[in-house]
């Protein structure tokens, strides 16, 4: 089958950002060349939806150079950048995507490139193996496992194998230390900043931010708009989490008091309906919403659309929307994640080591995928160490190691 993309003759612009990437990339670069001599996916099919902008395309032609059929896609519609996905066509990927997909378009390029037969998946908030499940059965002998990126497809994960639904071996690769620890919280605080300021040309100093969940992203983006000198509320439904909140020197209070102070917002929950009509309510007039959790559920979008007597764009990716009482609420990015809708995604090197886990993940199914039982299975450990130790090298830091008599210590029996 043929790619489906916007244009071809974007490719060039595209390429000059994979060529960017991929300078500051280097456990990525180091793996592609391992992967040329070793070539562990020869002979596999890899289909694939994540954020399809130049950090993906590079992993993708990592991939590639290991011998992997590439069948890629985005894995949101205001993610993948057409320039991006016309250079992987242009190198001989098969691509289906592009920019502003309507829902039924997103659904028939996940379904082109389940239908190459894939061996293996790599998804992104788990719509690769929702469908799978769901209405190419058919596919699933030939599948080895997969991999999925992100909390919200991990969740999704889970209630499928508590339901005893999951037909084959997937990698929690979000749950790997060193994804979660950097992407979620370094990644994810920048880039959600990083979208939002670009997008609204306005100042973060002195501002009411209200961040909605207190997992690893939440830290990062309530730990960033404390450093550009906002005031940061916290909002949560985990008391163990709250007390870290505060505990960081963050207000903590239930979202119906948040949302009378708050002049930005963003959500990092997972859930759906986080903001909802009681809080769009009582925001104050210019209140800036943004949603940086994977589906665009967080704010009730089909809720204020409903209750606004008006709405415009406001400038590229601000909506606004006026309310029955008077004052106009702004949402970015359609709320979508703004990181990605409004942005260009997390920096390169944090997108190195969650990519270089996802490579390395996909070579140890290829290779011990037929031994697993578990249905739902944790990166393993010495992919983890073996990411961290190359990026430390990289970093030009070196750390300590245990002599013999410390390791005998460590591991002496206390009967």
């Amino acid at each position: 089958m043929a790619s489906e993309i916007r244009d071809i003759r974007l490719a060039a612009s595209g390429e000059q950002k994979i060529e960017w990437v991929k300078r500051n990339c280097d456990l990525l670069r180091t793996l592609e060349q391992e992967f040329l001599e070793t070539r562990p996916f020869a002979g596999k099919k890899i289909a694939l939806s994540v954020h399809l902008e130049a950090k993906t395309a590079y992993l993708c032609k990592v991939l590639a150079a290991g011998g992997a059929q590439m069948y890629v896609t985005g894995s949101n519609p205001l993610s993948t950048q057409d320039d991006v996905a016309a250079a992987l066509a242009a190198a001989g990927l098969e691509v289906h995507a592009w920019y502003g997909a309507t829902e039924e378009e997103y659904n028939r390029h996940i379904r082109a490139v389940l239908c190459a037969g894939p061996n293996i998946i790599i998804d992104d908030g788990g719509d690769l193996v929702h469908m799978v499940h769901t209405e190419l059965t058919h596919l699933i002998p030939d599948i080895i496992g997969g991999c999925e990126e992100t909390t919200t497809g991990i969740i999704r994960l889970e209630a499928m194998n508590r339901a005893g639904q999951l037909k084959f071996p997937m990698v929690r690769v979000n749950n790997a230390d060193c994804k979660h620890f950097f992407d979620n919280r370094y990644g994810t605080g920048q880039s959600v900043w990083d979208g939002i300021m670009r997008t609204t040309n306005l100042i973060v100093a002195g501002k009411v931010v209200v961040v909605a969940g207190y997992g690893w992203c939440g830290k990062g983006v309530a730990m960033r708009a404390k450093g550009l000198g906002a005031k940061v509320i916290v909002t949560e439904i985990n008391p163990v989490k709250a007390i870290e909140a505060v505990m960081d020197g963050f207000e903590v209070m239930p979202m119906k008091e948040a949302a009378k102070l708050g002049d930005f917002f963003v959500t990092v929950t997972g859930c759906e309906k986080v903001i909802d009509e009681e809080d769009f309510a009582v925001m104050k007039d210019g209140a800036i919403l943004s949603n940086a959790g994977h589906f665009d559920c967080e704010i009730d979008m089909a809720k204020l659309k409903e209750i606004a007597v008006e709405s415009r764009e406001m400038r590229r990716n601000i909506m606004g929307y006026k309310l029955p009482s008077g004052q106009w609420i702004f949402v970015l990015g359609e709320g979508r994640l703004v990181n990605l809708a409004c942005g260009d995604g997390h920096p390169a090197e944090i997108m190195d080591m969650s990519f270089a886990i996802q490579a390395l993940s996909a070579k140890y199914l290829v290779e011990h995928g037929k031994e697993l039982t578990e249905k739902l299975i944790d990166v393993p450990r010495e992919v983890d160490e073996d990411v961290a130790a190359r990026k430390l090298m990289f970093l030009g830091k070196r750390i300590d190691v245990l002599t013999p008599e410390q390791e005998a210590y460590l591991n002496r029996s206390l009967v």
